[in-house]
């Protein structure tokens, strides 16, 4: 929730709260603060609770174009287009990466000489 906001920016609010306050009113109102967001945060996960036990099984279906609109927000674009050039992913067309190459096949084995007793393949090329 409060993931933008850093220790200075704290501070500041503290210093500004003491000096409008006063040092004798400020914990009253650190804690009265503090008992409002507990109140917030309990109705909040209340009536998400009531939501979920009156929809059953549509509750998650309404969530989930929300959880898409937030993997959309943590998008880094350099890391797709990283990720659909460089990993190896088998697209099941013959081992061909998304972007359309295809690895050369592995070099074929040389085939030893022929062991004493063994005939040698045939080779057309070898006459």
């Amino acid at each position: 929730m409060f993931d933008s906001i850093g220790w200075a920016e704290i501070l500041i609010i503290v210093v500004a709260g003491l000096f409008i306050l006063g040092p004798e009113r400020l914990p009253s109102a650190a804690a009265w603060l503090g008992r409002n967001v507990r109140k917030v945060r309990e109705y909040a996960t209340g009536a998400r609770d009531q939501l979920r036990s009156e929809m059953g099984d549509d509750f998650d279906e309404l969530r989930k174009p929300l959880q898409d609109l937030q993997q959309l927000r943590n998008f880094d674009p350099r890391r797709a287009v990283t990720k659909h050039l460089f990993e190896d992913i088998d697209s099941g067309n013959g081992h061909s990466k998304p972007n359309g190459h295809t690895p050369p096949p592995p070099p074929a084995a040389k085939r030893e000489d022929p062991t004493p007793g063994e005939k040698a393949p045939f080779d057309p090329d070898a006459t």
